[in-house]
């Protein structure tokens, strides 16, 4: 079994383009593209080549999230075979608009908000996958950082 731990994280702003419904909501959609950045970069540390994201087992949206929201989406590889990577993902509300408070309003969240969770599988073919003699470990379960 691995022993190297495989992790990936992105800090990013919602923003007005990524508001698709009203109140500025940002659509479901808008965080699997991130999972989908992040499982590429899971199978680049991991195998040396980008993989291909085939499909999600499981997709949970917990919370809204608007445009003005900062989200901490992070990825760690939790198993793996022969072809397949299997991927868990997770997405927290860092900081929350607050524009009914005033045009610029935000607060920094004292506990981040879980906002998606996802387990996904990609595929790396291989011959393309990088053959290292280090391992690679197996994450425990995390929490993100705080702000």
């Amino acid at each position: 079994m691995p022993d190297e731990e495989v992790t990936a994280t992105l800090r990013v702003r919602m923003s007005q383009q990524d508001a698709h419904y009203g109140g500025s909501l940002v659509d479901g959609a808008r965080l699997l593209r991130l999972f989908g950045d992040l499982v590429t970069e899971i199978t680049i540390r991991s195998d040396g080549d980008e993989g291909l994201l085939t499909g999600y087992r499981q997709v949970e949206f917990l919370a809204p999230v608007h445009a003005g929201d900062y989200i901490e989406a992070t990825a760690r590889l939790v198993g793996r075979s022969r072809l397949r990577r299997t991927v868990e993902f997770t997405a927290y509300k860092t900081i929350a608009a607050r524009y009914e408070l005033g045009p610029t309003r935000a607060e920094a969240s004292g506990e981040p908000a879980l906002v998606c969770r996802a387990t996904g599988t990609a595929v790396v073919p291989p011959a393309a996958a990088r053959r290292s003699a280090t391992p690679i470990r197996i994450l425990a379960e995390t929490s993100p950082s705080r702000v």
